[in-house]
C-alpha cells in the first residue's frame, strides 16, 4: 500500500519579496561606503615634514633558523656560528621591529642546549615571537 504524503501549502507560497529588499540595502550600503572611501582619497593634503621620522617597517617575515644534530646552525642556507647567528637576529629584529617571527626547526637528534641556546639569542635580539617547529 502507497503512503501518500501531502506537501504543505507554505512551500507552494513561498515569496522571494524580502530577499530581494536585502540585496538591494546591500548594495546601497557598499555603494555609500565605497563612494566615502573615495572622497577621502581624493583631498588635496600636503603632510609635514619630521625630522625625526622612522622608517615603515617591512613586511612580517619568517626567520629560519634549522639547528642540525650536531649543533650547526643554517639561516637562509647559509651555515653560521652563534655570533653570526647573533648578528642575524638583531638585523632582523631591525630590519621589522616588534613583528619579527623565528621559527626554530631543529632535527630530532639535536641536543636540547642548541635549541636553548637560540631561543636565548633571539632573546638577546629582543625577539619574542618565537616556536619550535615540530612535525
Amino acid at each position: 500500500m502507497a503512503v501518500k504524503i501531502s506537501k504543505g501549502a507554505s512551500l507552494g507560497s513561498l515569496s522571494i519579496t524580502p530577499l530581494i529588499d536585502v540585496v538591494f540595502l546591500l548594495l546601497i550600503f557598499f555603494l555609500v561606503s565605497t563612494r566615502f572611501e573615495e572622497e577621502e582619497r581624493d583631498l588635496d593634503i600636503v603632510l609635514p615634514q619630521a625630522s625625526e621620522a622612522v622608517p615603515l617597517i617591512t613586511e612580517p617575515k619568517e626567520l629560519f633558523v634549522n639547528v642540525t644534530r650536531d649543533g650547526e646552525f643554517y639561516v637562509s642556507g647559509k651555515i653560521l656560528d652563534e655570533a653570526a647567528l647573533e648578528a642575524a637576529l638583531r638585523q632582523a629584529w631591525a630590519n621589522n621591529p616588534e613583528h619579527q617571527r623565528v621559527i626554530i626547526r631543529a632535527d630530532a637528534e639535536s641536543r636540547t642546549k642548541h635549541i636553548a641556546m637560540v631561543m636565548n639569542l633571539c632573546n638577546k635580539a629582543n625577539i619574542h615571537d618565537y616556536v619550535l617547529a615540530t612535525e
